[in-house]
């Protein structure tokens, strides 16, 4: 098929680039490095499992990154939970997920993906032989589709989020539509996913809600205490700033040399040192990173920076307000993690292809900012009048606390297609 040789070419391609920029980019010589000779390392990690545990079945867990794994986590715990005769096989598409996760205990085999050529992806299946495969969100890899679908795998799509701008609604989208009536059950998070794919004839679809809403709770509910972040957010006003980038932080670090009243404590997107150095030469001697951060000299500090990855969901705990980064760029981070703890949330304007911003900010949970201007403006309010902070926590609380139990709907439905 004409269209399927195309997007083949274009993987070989995106990875010949990927291999060539890699002794120039230390993300991509990771992607490179961590698939050196990967199947014949999983092949031999499996041999090892089997021969301690036995011959059992294998769930495959696909996340493209660790934001699309802390919406799969849930799931996968909760597949591991009902159905221990599995064992778990996770793989990350970016370093930014594999290199935090590959510890995660939750799953017995944690790799990176292969990439999606035709070859690979059958090699890949043959190799792994799953029982049954889930893919998170936007994944949709053609070839691992096309594989599973031959050697008659199940496989799910969760917390799906379905826009008409992609290219199962497009005119040449006859190919991806037709892979997308493969998948057993596609779990989406809302009505208008739904309508979208019944307009294209996709008739297996469950709406589930989003996965995100029962893991940013389980987090809430369980929160690691900071006594170093507490101490320095101790009796102050806070905002929390995080996944943020160049653009959030020079909005960030002008409102605090214009409030003296307010702390930050900011989380950045991008942890490399050059970064972390730059963040605290703008802000003149009034910031720390918190690797370097002592219990007798946190709390003389105005900006706690966090140069350190996985902690952030823990963090809202100890915030008055939430600052989320990307708005300004392709789009912003997850939002969840702070509504959960009534943190009322602020971001940059690109924000309307997310359903949980755009409904908070209907709520008057959430705040949408354009310049340093509307961030002064929207965020004097809450910061000085105890009593509009209050309302727009309990709007955040109230809404993530509606919207959980997407877990459960997938368990329940699932279980036809695991228990054959």
């Amino acid at each position: 098929m004409l269209a399927q040789a195309i997007y083949s070419i274009g993987i070989y391609f995106y990875g010949l680039g990927i291999r060539i920029g890699s002794p120039f980019n230390a993300k991509a010589r990771r992607w490179v490095n961590g698939r050196k000779r990967i199947f014949d390392r999983i092949q031999l990690a499996i041999n090892e499992a089997r021969k301690t545990h036995g011959d059992r079945k294998i769930a495959w867990f696909h996340c493209a990154s660790l934001g699309e794994f802390e919406q799969g986590r849930p799931v996968i715990e909760a597949f591991r939970q009902q159905h221990p005769d599995y064992f778990i096989f996770l793989t990350f598409f970016s370093p930014s997920g594999y290199e935090v996760r590959n510890a995660y205990t939750g799953a017995d085999f944690i790799y990176y993906l292969p990439l999606d050529t035709p070859s690979r992806a059958a090699k890949f299946v043959r190799t792994v032989n799953p029982d049954v495969a889930f893919f998170i969100k936007y994944e949709f890899w053609f070839n691992y589709l096309e594989n599973l679908r031959i050697n008659q795998v199940p496989v799910f799509l969760l917390s799906a989020n379905f826009r008409t701008t992609q290219v199962f609604f497009k005119w040449y989208g006859d190919w991806p539509r037709k892979l997308l009536a493969g998948f057993a059950t596609i779990f989406v998070q809302n009505e208008n996913s739904r309508e979208l794919l019944e307009f294209i004839n996709i008739r297996n679809v469950i709406i589930s809600g989003d996965t995100r809403f029962d893991r940013v709770s389980a987090i809430a509910g369980n929160a690691r205490e900071f006594p170093l972040i507490r101490a320095f957010a101790s009796g102050n006003k806070i905002i929390i700033a995080g996944s943020s980038w160049p653009a959030d932080e020079s909005l960030l670090i002008q409102y605090l040399s214009e409030n003296h009243d307010v702390k930050i404590i900011l989380a950045p997107h991008q942890t490399d040192e050059a970064h972390i150095s730059a963040i605290l030469a703008r802000c003149n001697g009034l910031a720390v990173k918190l690797s370097a951060a002592n219990p007798s000299s946190v709390t003389m500090y105005r900006v706690l920076v966090i140069d350190t990855i996985g902690i952030l969901p823990h963090l809202y705990q100890y915030g008055t307000v939430a600052y989320i980064g990307g708005g300004f760029g392709a789009g912003i981070h997850n939002i969840l993690e702070a509504a959960t703890f009534g943190l009322p949330v602020f971001f940059g304007p690109n924000y309307h292809k997310f359903n949980e911003a755009s409904d908070l900010v209907l709520l008057n949970g959430a705040f949408p900012i354009e310049n340093y201007q509307s961030l002064k403006d929207k965020m004097a309010p809450l910061l000085s009048q105890p009593a509009r902070l209050s309302e727009a926590s309990a709007v955040c609380r109230k809404y993530v606390a509606s919207k959980k139990g997407a877990t459960e709907i997938v368990m329940s439905n699932i279980r036809q297609f695991i228990e054959l």
